[in-house]
């Protein structure tokens, strides 16, 4: 399925003297982003010989993982006469890859796409020696509006419980087979925790960073520390400290297992340090530790909203007014509003429960509470929007 959103910024950028980033969890759709974005260059005239696509974790590419090396293959087959489209794809295997892609980029006649799946890439040397000269496109596995369009389902209230359980992997949510389909996600996990976080810590303790991914897996929606997360572990005799989870959830945060969310308190305005929440990018590594379980469904539909918020390139926070927690502060564009995301208020008792932070903000910022209850309804000013109609929004 083409990632049509995708693409259509992509395209914008074309023939741009820009490099462009593309970031994202291993598996979700980066490399065949680039093959779709290929055959939009064909379709619209350029020649087969304009475009360089380089895979580096195929054998055929083995000799490229020196940048000497990658930049001269890359030269030896540019031609001066016309433009040049080069595609490399996860960059971050090279050493030094930076010093290719700066002599790259000086060129006139190179447009310039990679891909990363760790966020690593955008730090340390990248940033000083190509700073103002990329910009970095951060992509996410299907939306619930794609994963339903893919597998042709028509009942909303049907597809986001599916959506809850597979996730959103592109080549995952095809396989009918459910024990085919957990393999499949072990090897994304197995890939991302061994390629992306222990190869880069330089860390043996595969156990333990383990169980910070279940405990993460587990806690879904609720705040956690550093702290709490090594007490629990330790008490489980997996014995670690404050520091080394630090270190580990930072290695997971930049190979986008999940996304970090920190409070903010909406009376002072300004961000709070202590505790945050993490938001798995994809339900469908929860599905690897945890059942699905109806009980689940509301801090589930929380991470939904969060990932969704993020792919519509909201900034996002969680919100502290006193002892009430709003799930949401939002900004986009100078724009700013608030939250709230719950299964059902049908019962006057949840309603009360969910709207009272939102009641007691005292400035105009819209607010919104998002639920699955079929009839959106306005409750004091609060806009109620069914949430499978606003995931699906194209």
């Amino acid at each position: 399925m083409k990632r049509t959103k995708y693409l259509e910024k992509l395209l914008k950028l074309k023939d741009l003297h820009i490099i462009k980033v593309i970031t994202g969890i291993r598996r979700c759709g980066k490399s065949t982003l680039l093959s779709q974005f290929q055959e939009e260059l064909l379709e619209k005239g350029v020649k087969s010989n304009q475009i360089i696509s380089i895979n580096l974790e195929a054998l055929e590419f083995e000799d490229l993982l020196e940048y000497h090396a990658l930049y001269n293959y890359i030269v030896d087959k540019i031609n001066s006469n016309y433009m040049n489209y080069i595609f490399i794809d996860e960059i971050q295997i090279v050493p030094e890859f930076q010093k290719a892609l700066d002599s790259l980029f000086i060129r006139k006649n190179v447009d310039l796409y990679v891909t990363g799946s760790n966020a690593m890439i955008l730090s340390g040397e990248l940033a000083t020696r190509l700073s103002g000269r990329y910009i970095e496109f951060n992509i996410l596995p299907f939306s619930f509006s794609e994963y339903i369009e893919d597998k042709g389902i028509t009942d909303l209230n049907l597809g986001i419980k599916g959506y809850m359980r597979d996730g959103g992997f592109p080549f995952a949510i095809s396989l009918n087979d459910r024990e085919v389909y957990t393999e499949y996600m072990r090897g994304i996990y197995n890939s991302v925790l061994v390629k992306d976080i222990i190869n880069r810590l330089g860390s043996s303790n595969i156990d333990v960073i383990d169980s910070v991914l279940r405990y993460i897996c587990d806690t879904v929606g609720n705040l956690i520390t550093p702290k709490k997360i090594a007490d629990t572990l330790t008490s489980m005799n997996r014995k670690t400290n404050s520091t080394s989870v630090e270190k580990y959830l930072t290695a997971m945060e930049n190979s986008y297992l999940f996304y970090k969310v920190r409070r903010y308190n909406i009376s002072g305005k300004q961000w709070l340090v202590r505790q945050c929440k993490y938001y798995l990018t994809d339900l469908g590594i929860r599905s690897l530790f945890k059942e699905f379980n109806s009980n689940d469904t509301g801090h589930l539909l929380e991470n939904i909203v969060a990932i969704e918020l993020i792919r519509r390139s909201y900034s996002i926070g969680v919100g502290v007014l006193g002892d009430k927690e709003v799930d949401f502060v939002v900004t986009k564009d100078d724009e700013f509003s608030y939250i709230q995301v719950a299964w059902s208020v049908v019962d006057e008792n949840v309603l009360k429960r969910e709207i009272t932070p939102l009641l007691n903000i005292k400035d105009n910022y819209p607010k919104y509470l998002l639920t699955m209850d079929p009839l959106p309804f306005d409750v004091k000013g609060i806009h109620h929007i069914n949430i499978v109609e606003w995931l699906n929004e194209r």
